[in-house]
């Protein structure tokens, strides 16, 4: 047991933020962690049971949803938050140090491999038939909690696309997305807007946003969830599709000639952010992680949102939504007191406390509840259609997404010049990363 733990503090990459932002921190004002508990237990040894929460944001509700169960079930929850400085990879290898782990904590898909033999395998469990999200491992079983649903595809100001005449829903396909780029380009005086895209490629403070989750949609736009394709190709030594990579690569092209120039190559997210809260553009590349940053702009004039796919391809229909990050539960602790417990937030009470309090969108199909965010409509009526497509991006080798970010950058400054260079480069870079 000892020889596990040891080998499982050397890893670093347990960042317990949203996987989706890279702007989020696992932090908060405060050096210590906050904590929440009942007098009464749910585990067998009298004590309560543990949750390390690396979601700051959410602390409050969780130390709500923590005493609803109390009252609910007599059984307690110790809810701990992560503060300050410390991240949740120094929070935990300080635990496992002092042989002090906590019962549920939270690990994103591509740090399975890090805790093998020390997750409990939750099949079985009744919550996992009401949710196409959980995590399932080849080795261990299924390991993870999903507790919210993120998507990211192109986010769109529905007003803007409603006086231009465009159906957002028709945009399947490369043909029908530079139609749709053509017409808003000619109207832009009469929209009011500076460009069809606030697309920044600025590799050293958005090379997340343009490595991750733009690079993810090549891996996984218009597949099924589950579907692994190229996320598997990818990972066999750094190989790509060369045909699909190329379309893709077209797609890009079309959103750097239709973007702002000011914030193509020298933007900062902030600047994105704040621009699609100005209505200077109808599209932009995030996901709903910056509902926050919208609504609380003094410019946001209260316009609709939702998301269009990147129809790189004829018939893709999909965005990308699933869990950032799961909870899972430590093997070595009190196993039936956690799964008793995440059964319990599954069902309505705790739903109405996560998404109606914490804005979390859930990933259970019996919730009855939708978050205020403003993105929310939109990604359940994905949902609902069975169209999204998975988060694989989040298990490419680990740092590829700082080599891929500057072929974008290159590309979107005009030195690698047009989409058929994109793609000998990005392949290049690829087989040269996996093989190093």
């Amino acid at each position: 047991m000892k020889k596990k733990l040891l080998a499982i503090m050397t890893v670093t990459a347990l960042a317990a933020s949203m996987a989706a932002c890279g702007g989020s921190s696992s932090s908060t004002s405060t050096g210590d962690t906050s904590t929440s508990t009942a007098a009464a237990s749910s585990s067998a040894s009298g004590e309560a049971i543990r949750l390390l929460n690396g979601k700051p944001e959410i602390d409050a509700q969780l130390q709500e949803l923590a005493a609803k169960y109390q009252e609910e079930t007599g059984n307690a929850v110790k809810v701990e938050t992560i503060g300050g400085d410390t991240s949740a990879s120094d929070q935990l290898k300080q635990m496992y140090q002092a042989e002090n782990m906590p019962d549920i904590f939270v690990i994103e898909a591509n740090q399975a491999a890090n805790w093998q033999g020390l997750l409990a395998d939750l099949s079985g469990e009744a919550w996992t038939e009401d949710t196409d999200y959980e995590l399932v491992d080849k080795d261990m079983g299924t390991i993870g909690f999903p507790y919210t649903v993120e998507a990211t595809a192109l986010a769109y100001n529905a007003d803007i696309l409603e006086k231009a005449g465009i159906d957002p829903a028709t945009l399947t396909s490369p043909a029908a997305w530079q139609a749709a780029c053509e017409t808003l380009d000619s109207q832009k005086d009469a929209l009011g807007i500076t460009a069809v895209f606030g697309w920044c490629a600025e590799p050293a403070n958005l090379g997340w946003s343009s490595g991750t989750h733009v690079f993810g949609q090549y891996l996984d736009a218009g597949l099924a969830q589950d579907d692994t394709t190229y996320i598997d190709l990818l990972n066999d030594g750094g190989k790509i599709d060369e045909a699909r990579m190329l379309k893709f690569a077209e797609f890009v092209g079309m959103m750097n000639k239709y973007s702002d120039p000011g914030l193509l190559v020298d933007g900062t997210y902030d600047n994105q952010v704040a621009g699609f809260a100005a209505g200077k553009y109808a599209f932009v590349t995030q996901g709903n992680w910056i509902n926050t940053g919208v609504t609380s702009s003094a410019d946001y004039s209260g316009f609709a949102m939702g998301f269009a796919p990147y129809g790189f391809d004829d018939g893709i229909d999909t965005i990308i939504a699933g869990p950032p990050s799961y909870w899972t539960v430590y093997s070595e602790g009190d196993v039936d007191g956690a799964k008793a417990f995440l059964q319990w937030v599954s069902d309505d009470a705790a739903q109405d406390i996560l998404v109606n309090k914490a804005g979390l969108i859930s990933p259970f199909n019996d919730c009855a509840y939708t978050p205020a965010d403003p993105f929310a409509e939109s990604i359940k009526s994905y949902m609902e259609a069975g169209k999204t497509s998975g988060w694989h991006t989040m298990l490419k080798k680990d740092g590829l997404q700082n080599k891929t970010c500057q072929v974008f950058a290159d590309y979107a400054k005009g030195s690698i010049k047009d989409a058929q260079a994109f793609t000998d480069t990005i392949k290049q870079v690829i087989e040269s990363y996996y093989a190093s």
